[in-house]
C-alpha cells in the first residue's frame, strides 16, 4: 500500500449527502476481485448518460476535476453496504482523500485499509472547502497528515483528528498484510520453536 504523507492536489466537489456505496461503484462491477480497472465505474451512473458517453454535467467529467485526487463530499459518504469496491474504485480513479463531515463506518475502515485518508470535518470546515473546491483548476488544497492539517488555494488552515494507529499506518503505507509482516522476525521464531517442540504437526 501507498504511503500517505502529504497530497497537493485538485479537489472536486460533491455536496450530496447520503452517497452510498451503490453509487460509488454499482453492482455491475463487482464481478471482480481485482483492485485495479474499477475506476472506469466509479460514480458509473451520474457519471455516463444512457449511450455510455460521459455525462458533462457530472462534476468529474467537468476539465478541471478530471485528475481530482481529493474529493469534498456530502454527510454520511459511503452509506449502503459493505463493499470494498468502493475505496477500490476511488483509489483506481485517482481520488487519494474524501473529505465530510461523516462516513459510514464500514466504508471510513475500507478507506485506511487501500491508502485513502477520510477525514471528518465539522459542517462549517466542509462550507469552507466546498468552496475552495468550487474554484474549477485553482480548487487545488493541500492534506498534511503527518501536522493533520488541510490547507486552502489562499492559505486558510484547518487542523482535523484521526485515530493514532490509522495516521501511522497510513503514514507508514501498512495495510494488514504489512501490519503482519512488521512482526515477520518473531512469527519465523515462533515457527521454528514450534517445528522443534512439536516435529509431528
Amino acid at each position: 500500500m501507498d504511503k500517505f504523507t502529504k497530497l497537493t492536489g485538485v479537489a472536486a466537489p460533491m455536496p450530496v449527502v447520503n452517497v452510498d456505496t451503490d453509487m460509488i461503484i454499482p453492482k455491475d462491477y463487482l464481478k471482480t476481485i481485482k483492485r485495479t480497472g474499477l475506476g472506469k465505474g466509479l460514480f458509473a451512473e451520474s457519471r455516463y448518460l444512457e449511450d455510455g458517453s460521459p455525462n458533462p454535467d457530472f462534476v468529474l467529467n467537468k476539465p478541471a476535476y478530471q485528475n481530482a485526487q481529493i474529493l469534498v463530499a456530502g454527510d454520511n459518504f459511503g452509506c449502503g453496504s459493505s463493499r470494498e469496491h468502493a475505496p477500490w474504485a476511488l483509489l483506481d480513479f485517482g481520488i487519494r482523500c474524501v473529505i465530510s463531515t461523516s462516513f459510514a463506518d464500514i466504508f471510513y475502515s475500507n478507506c485506511f485499509k487501500n491508502g485513502i485518508l477520510p477525514i471528518v470535518v465539522s459542517p462549517e470546515n466542509l462550507e469552507k472547502l466546498l468552496d475552495d473546491a468550487s474554484r474549477g483548476s485553482n480548487a487545488v488544497i493541500t492534506v498534511d497528515l503527518e501536522n493533520q492539517e488541510i490547507s486552502g488555494p489562499d492559505g486558510g488552515r484547518i487542523s482535523f483528528e484521526i485515530d493514532a494507529f490509522k495516521r501511522h499506518c497510513l503514514l507508514n503505507g501498512l495495510d494488514d498484510i504489512g501490519l503482519t509482516l512488521e512482526h515477520a522476525s518473531a512469527i519465523d521464531s515462533f515457527e521454528k520453536s514450534n517445528a522443534s517442540a512439536r516435529p509431528w504437526a
